[in-house]
């Protein structure tokens, strides 16, 4: 006997929901982790977070100006998923890394907020169990494709050749 559970219906809250075709691409590389790794991290920076200190601050053209200077893209931040894996009895080497730049980030934001869900993009460096090495990401193209603003679009194709370019220079 299945038991119907109704959930408490609340008057404000209001859901909808979109179903959107994401381009997921798949980048291998014929070098070890190692090497992919080290090349992507001497390609493209990590992100000088003095910036946010700046806006807290009020000094918004200095933070601009920060930003500015610093590479087209940056590393906000990674995470060792491989590590993580271990606390399922796996020896994997994974890193997820969140790549990006925060004023890309609002020249599409600034359109549509809800791209923020995308920005920074999120890059997975793996190896699989047989030694194979390669970068994983969706294509910013098709995640900012869905709010359908010419604005956001042109934004998401000049990150696409981006990062396209530096995984696949990290990668070769």
């Amino acid at each position: 006997m299945s038991e119907q559970i109704t959930a408490p219906q609340i008057s404000s809250t209001q859901i909808s929901s979109t179903q959107i075709a994401i381009e997921h691409v798949t980048l291998r590389s014929p070098k070890s982790f190692e090497a992919v790794r080290a090349a992507l991290e001497a390609s493209v920076p990590p992100l000088d977070h003095a910036y946010a200190k700046l806006l807290q601050d009020g000094q918004v053209d200095a933070a601009r100006d920060l930003l500015e200077r610093q590479a087209p893209l940056s590393i906000f931040g990674a995470r060792d998923h491989g590590g993580l894996l271990l606390t399922a009895g796996l020896t994997r080497k994974a890193i997820q890394y969140d790549i990006g730049n925060p004023l890309t980030a609002a020249r599409m934001t600034r359109h549509v907020l809800s791209a923020a869900l995308y920005a920074p993009i999120r890059v997975l460096l793996r190896e699989d169990a047989e030694g194979g090495v390669a970068f994983e990401y969706d294509r910013p193209a098709t995640t900012f494709g869905q709010f359908g603003k010419h604005e956001v679009d042109s934004v998401a194709q000049e990150l696409d050749a981006q990062l396209r370019t530096v995984l696949a220079d990290a990668a070769g």
